[in-house]
């Protein structure tokens, strides 16, 4: 018996795949909750936080991606969410992804690979990523007419006007900040923020990239903080500095 076993919660209105995960993952010394939608789901939360939460976008009545957002906006926000989806469209994976997904998986797959996705995230959550250490403990960052609250995670214009991120942006934004100046390939950007490979066809980072510069009042034209390089990746041109709040 595992002493403190992760505890992740499976909602998917397919009772068959419900079951063939809890069985599977339990093997693998987990401990697994399950729910049918977004009512069940409640239910589950009110017993307490688990460590991960397994959701399936098409759910009937609530989806999955308005699921996502109330978690993300409520007092389960900094619980890990990976997504399922049978739609191969990338558009629902990045709309997931802006939602504040850590992680999506294309149905049907291998309930290894889910394993596999489920430790990855976990572990993405449960440490810092490389070079974050020297920004994690600042509560302000600015950059240009920027200011971001590491802690509320959101963005501050210059006069002090909050702009939302969603999860996804406020994650490529950090990695962005951690290493400014330095070019990063849709590789790295991806690893970082998602803790996975791209395939040749992936284009989540580029359009998570777009909608973080619309963020930014940024133009891929004439970028002040966001440069793409042809066939190399992104870099972050702006200076970065740190903003103690203290007197």
């Amino acid at each position: 018996m595992i002493e403190n076993p992760d505890h992740v919660l499976i909602v998917d209105d397919d009772r068959g795949i419900r079951e063939l995960l809890a069985t599977y993952l339990e093997k693998n010394g987990m401990r697994v909750s399950l729910a049918a939608n977004g009512r069940q789901m409640s239910a589950v939360l009110e017993q307490g936080a688990p460590d991960l939460i397994v959701l399936d976008l098409m759910l009937p009545g609530e989806d999955g991606l308005v699921l996502c957002r109330e978690l993300r906006a409520g007092k389960f926000r900094t619980v890990p969410v990976l997504i399922l989806t049978a739609r191969s469209e990338e558009a629902d994976r990045i709309l997931g992804l802006e939602m504040g997904a850590d992680d999506y998986l294309s149905k049907p797959f291998a309930v290894r690979e889910l394993l596999a996705r489920i430790r990855s995230v976990l572990r993405r959550a449960r440490m810092l990523p490389p070079g974050m250490q020297l920004t994690e403990t600042a509560p302000m960052i600015g950059f240009g007419d920027w200011r971001l609250d590491t802690t509320a995670r959101h963005l501050l214009d210059a006069e002090g006007t909050m702009a939302a991120l969603s999860g996804a942006e406020y994650r490529l934004l950090r990695v962005f900040l951690d290493h400014p100046r330095r070019v990063l390939t849709r590789d790295q950007l991806l690893n970082l923020t998602q803790g996975r490979q791209a395939d040749p066809f992936d284009r989540s980072i580029d359009l998570l990239v777009s909608r973080l510069r619309q963020r930014l009042q940024d133009t891929a034209r004439e970028p002040r903080y966001i440069k793409t390089l042809r066939s190399e990746g992104y870099v972050f041109s702006a200076a970065v500095t740190m903003i103690d709040s203290g007197p």
